[in-house]
């Protein structure tokens, strides 16, 4: 079993985020599918060229990701999957949620949505930047102005 992963997000945000997961995960390129929402595009365009845009991919489930609930790219994303037999979907996609995605591709759906949030979830932190410490300069030591012509 492999679950497609459908990548549904404001330009040019989907196809940067498959571009950066094909860095990493070039065997996926057979299940990973994305599609940029331009400003001016209509739902109901945007939900054809979503639908094909899936007819020729490989996979059993569909996990759906897209950038944020409520704009264009998430309610042509509901539709899509309301009208599709076995798919979810995620709003608030985030690269370390994509990458987990992609690393549980094989497991079952529900299984794969809560690897894909929690993927999210962990990946999103505040990073601490220390000082550097305060050192006594010695006399020996190099200065930046000593290298400067």
């Amino acid at each position: 079993m492999t679950n497609r992963i459908f990548i549904i997000a404001h330009a040019p945000l989907a196809q940067a985020m498959r571009d950066c997961a094909m860095h990493v995960y070039p065997e996926c390129a057979a299940t990973v599918i994305a599609l940029d929402v331009l400003p001016s595009a209509q739902p109901e365009e945007t939900l054809a060229q979503a639908r094909q845009a899936l007819a020729g991919a490989e996979g059993d489930g569909l996990l759906v990701l897209t950038d944020i609930f409520g704009a264009t790219p998430a309610n042509v994303a509901q539709k899509l999957v309301a009208n599709h037999g076995n798919a979810k979907l995620i709003s608030g996609v985030n690269l370390p949620m994509l990458f987990r995605a992609m690393c549980y591709r094989h497991e079952s759906l529900d299984a794969l949505v809560t690897r894909a949030l929690v993927g999210g979830t962990q990946g999103v932190m505040q990073v601490a930047i220390t000082a550097p410490q305060n050192q006594n300069r010695r006399i020996h030591d190099q200065n930046i102005s000593d290298h400067q012509q």
